[in-house]
């Protein structure tokens, strides 16, 4: 199974949260937390680490409060990935060259990163906001024997409730 750990998911759950709420709304870490029914420890590391790396803006005083840097709709999931776990790749030779000891002699080399490449790509034009938009999957012809996975917004359904 391929998939990202439980605190980048519980990352990538609390930046929708916030990028669901209207521009410039001061989120404190106990609000966020009661919102996505996160534990308050983890809410706050997670503040800390996506904080730390430009994902969110500290306000600090007796009203102040967590925002977005910039709008939801230019912070990729990639990002907010990388932030929490670092180069994203499908294994371990494709996000840092050198680290295994078969890389010279890997016969998928060369395939495995070719398909991190591809992940990596999809997750950087998967949004913040496209995450609060209920998505559809389909496939598009790229040219006549070429079929690509698609993903779009539907317009047909309602933003997607809270988790």
């Amino acid at each position: 199974m391929f998939r990202v750990n439980k605190l980048t998911d519980y990352g990538i759950v609390l930046m929708a949260h916030v990028a669901r709420s209207p521009e410039h709304t001061l989120h404190s870490s106990s609000t966020l937390a009661e919102g996505t029914h996160l534990p308050l420890p983890t809410v706050s590391k997670l503040l800390g680490q996506l904080t730390e790396h430009g994902l969110l803006v500290s306000h600090r005083g007796v009203k102040g409060g967590y925002t977005l840097p910039r709008d939801a709709s230019a912070i990729s999931i990639a990002e907010i990935i990388l932030a929490l776990e670092g180069p994203i790749g499908f294994t371990e030779c494709g996000t840092e060259p050198g680290i295994c000891e078969m890389e010279t002699s890997c016969a998928i080399r060369v395939n495995s990163q070719i398909i991190g490449d591809v992940l990596r790509d999809a997750l950087e034009r998967v949004t913040l906001s496209d995450l609060n938009c209920r998505l559809m999957h389909g496939a598009v012809r790229e040219d006549q024997n070429t079929l690509v996975s698609a993903i779009s917004i539907s317009t047909s359904m309602g933003p997607q409730g809270a988790r």
